[in-house]
């Protein structure tokens, strides 16, 4: 997990604070293995996220927004009764 210091997140802070030091060298070192998942919060779809992650070639997942499947806990608490 990751806290941001201060202020609130823009897509050039995700670029720069989590997808280039932190998820870009993951995913080099996992290789076709991983897919990267994140929300819709709106600096995660932003042109500028967008370009940078195709730029880097890494995997990702496209989620519906709003989709009952994105809390898979919900499935595990189902299949406990």
């Amino acid at each position: 997990m990751y806290m941001f210091a201060e202020d609130s997140v823009t897509a050039v802070r995700y670029r720069d604070e989590i997808l280039h030091p932190l998820v870009r060298p993951f995913i080099a070192a996992k290789g076709t293995d991983a897919i990267f998942i994140d929300d819709n919060i709106r600096p995660h779809r932003a042109r500028l996220v967008r370009s940078y992650l195709e730029s880097e070639t890494v995997p990702q997942m496209a989620w519906s927004l709003r989709s009952p499947d994105l809390n898979p806990i919900e499935h595990v608490c189902d299949m406990l009764g």
